[in-house]
């Protein structure tokens, strides 16, 4: 075999009468690359010449054949193709023959080298390289052509904007012999960008394809090393089919969430998983732009500095009711207080905690109360900068509070410049009571509605109730009670009362808030839950969910309860698209509804991948857990699934949902007798309490024992226990949904 200089000796003898070689650029594993001059046209051009092995594997004439079909790509973003050839420096075949393509020589780098000199590029540059790329791709995809091994190395960067090169060139090699190349020790395409049908001979692929190489390399510009890698090129091919695809914000939290779902989902292994086009993938980027632009701001607790450490729900109220005021302006995105209680004690810097909620301001202050007076100052952050942006302090009497409370909101607008339309100003400025005495009981019956237990349920209606009773005109307390009774009948807390009973006084409370305030979108949200899960109204629940949005348009729960809605009814992308905007306006909570509406969707992987991030974010979290346990089981991991499944039921004892799974799946998985020993211990439990006739449908459903499970499906109807509501779209209930029962109760459900 002759040596490189040799080669490069009769390779400069077979082009002089055309081209004059003046240094090697580079070489990878089908190609070595030079800098040539151009000597007919005094031009200079990258001369790209196949190995030699290659060109004789290949079949020269089929080869040239089929790369001509890629001159006629013109478009600003793909580098053309100026020549093709082959040539060979003696006649006697000695010597040997070479393949050769020409394409212009761009002045600049590729995005190979950038990425090796900075590891990591600023979002918005990355998004608009992939942009214009994905422009090129699509432009060739319309015209039948995949590129097939889109990288860094094929992406150039001329005064810093893509130039997509080599287009067409897998492909001629591809059709020309792809066959052979086990001969020559190369493959098409580079594992750590190749989608999952062409790492296995697929030959017949199509643009998406293509677009799974562009998200890896997005992955790689955002997050500084391919979504997968490994030691050989057939450990990074086993993970692709394995392991879900790793989340982006994991590595660099800073990147915005709808671009890490665009490329969770253009990084699905099978193709009818991903955008439909290059252009969709796009055009998730644009609306995370857009999103990017919308005004932010996260409002943290408010610190209690008054003397008496009781007053803590008194700060914990004004905190909320900002974000309540806040909630009302459509042009501002506002964190819901789920999320932005998580930082009460400031452990993180104001940077971490804006790039943590995806906003760029916080609202900081302080709540100090003596008697009958309170002091309260307000601060607007740039997070980033870590600049004050706006300043006050309010030193009133208490009855000025809702006054105060306007004020700050209406400042934070202002500041912001974020539009705000007539009716949303007299909506903040509107006061809902004028009775302190029922104010602070109202905000006593909110702090302890928080702690999310049976015990503090009850308590904090009592406290609702009691600020009833001092202003019975009261909306918003009256609201608080059906959200509570509402709540216990789904079972939250582990409550003990019956769904249908809990049910009734939840609408009670609600009708008469929204004919005291018909202007609450708290209100009619509420009235909106219980419209579906109890009357299976979904038509009238809709239409109150819209008037809901159009009153609190950045309430994240009225988001999350819609989305509820869309996916018992089998409208996955509406209902992921609604619960992905509530986890934007609550990023530390929603998660698992992500994870939940993908499972439901039959999206397994992506399913996973929400799964893990809720589990991440909150480790401790039962509901996350219990999730991420159904995602391993649907992807066949049965071992992993069952941990998380067992470990959400021992985290909540008390809540007997979470027992019911854990023992479905041991009947699924063939665990008979641990799934028996469950439903004797839900049996012996519902002598002493209520158990949900729905959680025991559990449990028959996995050991397969579809009648019995259909009487307590009928059960929970009659009831309105449970989520029956979703039996549906349930990924939990898939075997029954052939049972003529089934079918006969959805129909009671309107859903038949």
């Amino acid at each position: 075999m002759a040596s490189l200089a040799e080669t490069v000796t009769q390779l400069k003898d077979a082009l002089s009468d055309r081209y004059r070689i003046v240094r090697e650029l580079g070489r990878g594993g089908m190609a070595t690359v030079y800098l040539a001059e151009d000597l007919k046209h005094d031009r200079q051009v990258a001369l790209k010449v196949l190995r030699p092995e290659l060109a004789v594997a290949l079949g020269p004439e089929r080869f040239l054949r089929e790369i001509t079909t890629t001159a006629t790509l013109r478009h600003p973003h793909i580098l053309p193709l100026y020549d093709s050839g082959r040539t060979s420096a003696s006649t006697d075949g000695r010597a040997p023959e070479f393949l050769y393509y020409v394409m212009p020589y761009v002045e600049g780098e590729s995005l190979r080298a950038r990425l090796e000199r900075e590891r990591q590029l600023p979002c918005e540059e990355a998004l608009r390289i992939t942009r214009e790329a994905a422009d090129a791709l699509g432009y060739a995809h319309d015209r039948g052509i995949v590129h097939r091994d889109i990288k860094p190395e094929n992406i150039l960067l001329e005064r810093g904007h893509a130039v997509v090169a080599d287009f067409g060139i897998a492909r001629a090699v591809s059709s020309a012999g792809g066959e052979k190349l086990t001969d020559t020790g190369l493959a098409v395409g580079t594992p750590a960008y190749m989608s999952p049908e062409q790492s296995v001979g697929e030959r017949d692929l199509d643009g998406r394809s293509d677009q799974y190489a562009l998200a890896c390399v997005l992955y790689e510009m955002l997050a500084g090393e391919p979504p997968y890698s490994g030691p050989t090129a057939q450990a990074i091919i086993a993970k692709r089919f394995v392991d879900p695809a790793p989340a982006v914000r994991r590595l660099r939290p800073t990147v915005p969430a709808p671009v890490e779902q665009a490329l969770i989902r253009a990084l699905a292994k099978a193709p009818a998983d991903r955008f439909p086009s290059c252009a969709a993938f796009v055009e998730a980027f644009n609306r995370s732009e857009s999103a990017a632009q919308t005004p932010s701001v996260a409002v943290l607790p408010f610190l209690n500095l008054s003397p008496d450490p009781a007053n803590e729900f008194f700060a914990d109220g004004i905190t909320e009711d900002v974000i309540a005021q806040l909630s009302k302006i459509r042009s501002l995105k506002v964190i819901s207080r789920t999320s932005a209680m998580r930082f009460k004690h400031r452990e993180q810097g104001l940077r971490e905690i804006g790039s943590t909620l995806g906003v760029a301001t916080l609202l900081d202050g302080s709540v100090r109360r003596a008697g009958d007076r309170v002091r309260i100052v307000a601060q607007l952050i740039d997070a980033e900068a870590d600049r004050h942006l706006w300043t006050e302090t309010y030193d009133r009497e208490l009855t000025d509070i809702f006054a105060i409370q306007t004020d700050v909101a209406l400042q934070i607008a202002s500041a912001l410049e974020a539009e705000l339309l007539p009716q949303e100003r007299a909506r903040i400025n509107r006061e809902p009571t004028a009775n302190l005495v029922a104010y602070q009981a109202y905000l006593q019956g909110r702090y302890s509605y928080s702690r999310y237990t049976g015990e503090a349920f009850q308590k904090g209606v009592d406290y609702f109730r009691q600020a009833i009773a001092a202003d019975p005109g009261y909306a918003l307390a009256y609201t608080g009670v059906a959200l509570a009774y509402a709540e216990l009948a789904a079972g939250q807390g582990g409550s003990t009362i019956k769904p249908d009973v809990a049910y009734h006084t939840a609408m009670e409370a609600i009708t008469k808030a929204l004919q005291l305030d018909n202007e609450l979108g708290e209100a009619h949200s509420v009235l909106a839950l219980l419209m579906f899960v109890h009357d299976f109204n979904w038509t009238g629940a809709e239409a109150e969910f819209k008037i809901a949005l159009e009153l609190s348009p950045g309430a994240a729960d009225i988001y999350d309860h819609y989305g509820w809605l869309c996916g018992a009814l089998e409208r996955y992308d509406e209902a992921l698209e609604l619960v992905t905007r509530a986890q934007e306006l609550d990023p530390l909570i929603h998660r698992a509804d992500v994870a939940t509406t993908l499972l439901r969707a039959g999206r397994n992987e992506e399913g996973l991948e929400a799964a893990l991030r809720a589990a991440e974010f909150d480790p401790e979290y039962p509901r996350a857990r219990s999730t991420l346990g159904w995602a391993y089981l649907k992807v066949g991991k049965i071992k992993e699934g069952l941990a998380h499944l067992e470990y959400a039921a021992g985290a909540d004892p008390m809540n007997t949902l979470f027992l019911a799974q854990l023992g479905q799946a041991y009947g699924t998985v063939g665990q008979t007798d641990k799934a028996r020993e469950i439903l004797r211990r839900l049996e012996e439990l519902s002598k002493e309490r209520y158990i949900s006739p729905y959680n025991m449908a559990y449990v028959h459903t996995g050991l397969g024992e579809q009648d019995r499970a259909m009487d307590f499906l009928e059960q929970a109807f009659a009831d309105r226990a449970g989520s029956v509501y979703g039996i549906k779209g349930s990924f939990l209930f898939t075997s029954l949904k052939s049972h003529p029962r089934f079918k006969a109760l959805l129909r009671k459900m309107n859903l038949g």
